[in-house]
Parts: structure tokens; C-alpha cells; sequence
């Protein structure tokens, strides 16, 4: 795709559900990876936003990706909770960037936060707790 911004590359990640959610972007920064998508046809609701459940889904890849990636070896986690505030709504054709960062970490459990930017525009911050699921 032409307008996909320059650095992103399509995310290596995959099931159904995130492939119907998604399309979804990764760029890896020094300090995080950033998680991104374009609001398409699909993603709009009845008042011509994205859907909320678009935004709460790719808060939770990019959260859940930033305490994966942060393991070696990698491990999976799982979602204890999440926490959104819906501060803007996000318009067909937006690119939509998440950032998140690990708050505190231990052997069980990450603490997270971010935020999802449409350019300069605070579109959702958030918060989560997910279980490192060591063998």
C-alpha cells in the first residue's frame, strides 16, 4: 500500500480475528514499538467514527506487543485488564499510530500504558495488566 508511511511495515502477527481487526503496521522506535492502522469502511460506526472496539483492540495489540517483544525468549502473554479513555474519535482514511510503554514488569506480570495519536491528536490513553505466561 502507497499510504502506509514511511518506516511501518505490515505486522508479522496474525490470527482471524486480527486479520478481520487489522490491517495492522509496526515501526520499531529505540524505546517502543509503534502499532498503527488505517481506518477503513469496516471500522466506521453509525455516527462515521471508528468504532470503539476498534480503538480498545489496537490499544491491546500494542500493549500486549510491547511486553512480548520485551521477553527473551519471547513469551505470550495474556490480558489481565484494560482500561481506555475515549478522548477523539479517529475518521474513514485516519492513520492511527498506538505507543505504549512498560510501566513495571516482573516474572508474572506487566504493567502498561499508552496512548493511540491520530498525528498530534490524543485520540484514547490507556492502561493494562497482563499475565506473563512462563511455562
Amino acid at each position: 500500500m502507497s499510504d502506509i508511511p514511511e518506516g511501518f511495515e505490515r505486522a508479522r502477527f496474525s490470527n482471524p480475528f486480527l486479520d478481520m481487526a487489522g490491517p495492522y503496521y509496526v515501526r520499531n522506535d529505540d524505546d517502543r514499538i509503534v502499532v498503527a492502522t488505517r481506518i477503513h469502511d469496516g471500522q466506521i460506526n453509525h455516527i462515521k467514527v471508528a468504532h470503539g472496539g476498534v480503538l480498545t483492540t489496537l490499544a491491546d495489540v500494542a500493549l500486549s506487543l510491547q511486553v512480548h517483544e520485551a521477553e527473551r525468549p519471547r513469551l505470550p502473554v495474556a490480558t489481565m485488564s484494560l482500561n481506555s479513555n475515549f478522548l477523539a474519535g479517529a475518521n474513514l482514511g485516519d492513520w492511527v499510530e498506538a505507543f505504549a510503554t512498560i510501566d513495571r514488569m516482573s516474572k508474572r506480570t506487566a504493567y502498561c500504558s499508552g496512548r493511540i495519536l491520530c498525528g498530534e491528536k490524543v485520540l484514547m490513553t490507556m492502561t493494562a495488566v497482563f499475565a506473563i505466561l512462563r511455562k
